[in-house]
């Protein structure tokens, strides 16, 4: 799987954390091991521009995914289709502003916006309040699924990816 993540926003970010969320949350999803995902950290002024150009709204956003070749989540014995996932972008500026109404750290909201993005590129969305449930009960599930697997024995999450490779 080929997962990479760019920080342009020029705040310090934990780009190796990001890119073993990312591969948890989509070997949860039984995404092909050969598809392909983009993970940008922008600053405000990239976001707002983004934001304003494909939602047609002011002001900068937390995350924005934009996906490519529509895949979806495998099932229950075969993985999704090979391809391209798509881009998140996330605006770590943003993201610190909301952590800290919501208290919790703004690592954790850039792990929640980041799933949050993923499960956009693969067809989730929270528009009406079935979809709402079904895509914030996933996230949450993917979310606690990652920090325990994150804090077990030193890290899993490190030791599948080294092996992987």
């Amino acid at each position: 799987m080929s997962i990479d993540v760019a920080n342009e926003s020029g705040v310090p970010a934990d780009e190796e954390r990001l890119s073993r969320l990312a591969r948890y949350v989509l070997d949860a999803m039984r995404i092909h091991p050969l598809a392909e995902l983009s993970v940008v950290l922008v600053d405000e002024e990239p976001m707002t521009e983004l934001h304003v150009r494909w939602m047609d709204e002011p002001g900068p956003t937390d995350v924005l995914s934009f996906p490519m070749d529509e895949l979806r989540p495998g099932g229950q014995d075969r993985p999704s289709e090979p391809g391209v996932l798509g881009d998140v972008i996330l605006c770590p500026q943003v993201a610190a502003r909301q952590a800290d109404k919501a208290g919790h750290s703004a690592q954790e909201e850039i792990d929640m916006l980041c799933t949050h993005g993923i499960l956009h590129l693969l067809g989730y969305d929270h528009a009406e309040p079935d979809e709402h449930k079904e895509m914030f009960g996933l996230q949450g599930e993917l979310l606690a699924g990652w920090r325990a697997d994150e804090g077990a024995s030193g890290g899993r999450a490190q030791e599948r990816e080294d092996s992987a490779r």
